[in-house]
This record gives C-alpha cells, structure tokens and sequence, in this order.
C-alpha cells in the first residue's frame, strides 16, 4: 500500500492537485491519502502519529503544488518534525530504510520558463536536490519526482487542459505505483 503525504493549502479550489488525488483514490483503493492541512491547519503536527503511518507503507508519495521553488511550507515542517533523530537518521535512525520516496507535483508555469536563461534559470530538477538528499540522508530509494506544467488557473491555462494534464498524471504515477509494488 502506498501513502500519499497531501501537501496542498486549499486542495477544494484546485484543479491539478484535486484531480491527481481523485484520479488515484478512483482507480487503486491500496492508496492512503494524509491531507496534512486537513490534519494540521495549526502546523502542530503529531510526529508520532505520522511516524506510525510511515512505518506501514513501502511506498511514500509526496503531492504537493510547487511553490517558489520548494514545496508548501507544511511539507517542509512535517519534514522538520517527522524526519527526527534516531527515527529517519542518526546512528539507530534507519526506520524509513528502504521505503521508496516519490515527489509527485504540480508546476503553474510553462515548461519553457523553467530552462537556463528562462523566466525561472534552472531546470526542474536542479530544485529537487534537497528532496534526493533527504532520501539519501533516510536511506530510503529516491524515485526520480514526476510533475506536470500549466497547472496554474491564473496564469491563463484551462481547467479542461489542466484536468486533461492531471489524469495522465495520475495514469502515469499509478503505473510508477503498480511497479513498486
């Protein structure tokens, strides 16, 4: 079964992050969604009871809108917070070894901005250097991230573009899914 860590601040008014999680909910019922908004709207998460559920899933999924460069700031500090010493590190940290760890997000802008001397100077996956070393760091297996482009409503692009772009992704994180199984 894999889990699926929700980070996304207003999951009812989105598009892409809705449809992915509706998309994967319909069609694998092995799926645990964790919206953790939902969960913590105070950010005081309970480390406890999020390193529990970790503890039973192979497969770990973080969903998430990109922001800034990064993910959502509850992701970051559920990471703080749940990442503890001697749990997903340190000398008896080794928990979370072997887990596969998979970003799977959603990017509001066109693919051609996020290139050297574009709008945004750097590829995607130059800002997925600190998710590969907190895999590497919890000796869990990084699963290159999946996302998609256009997902942003403001920025001028369809919501049946955006839906149509969802469900393949969705397609293709469940088939990413199915192999680790």
């Amino acid at each position: 079964m894999a889990l699926i860590i929700l980070a996304h601040p207003n999951i009812k008014n989105s598009v892409a992050n809705k449809t992915v999680i509706e998309e994967l909910q319909k069609n694998n019922t092995d799926i645990e969604v964790r919206d953790i908004y939902e969960l913590y709207p105070d950010f005081k998460i309970d480390p406890k009871a999020e390193q529990q559920t970790l503890l039973k899933h192979k497969t770990i999924v973080f969903q998430y809108p990109f922001y800034w460069y990064n993910m959502p700031a509850i992701l970051k500090h559920w990471f703080d917070v749940v990442y503890e010493y001697q749990f997903a590190f340190g000398s008896k940290g080794d928990k979370l070894e072997g887990k596969n760890f998979l970003s799977s997000f959603t990017i509001g802008g066109a693919e051609k901005e996020y290139k050297t001397f574009g709008e945004h100077n750097f590829r995607i996956h130059e800002f997925c250097k600190n998710l590969e070393q907190t895999a590497y760091k919890s000796k869990m297996t990084y699963i290159d991230p999946i996302y998609f482009y256009e997902t942003s409503l403001t920025a001028g692009f369809s919501s049946d573009d955006i839906t149509v772009k969802a469900k393949n992704h969705a397609r293709k994180l469940l088939a990413i899914l199915n192999d680790l199984a």
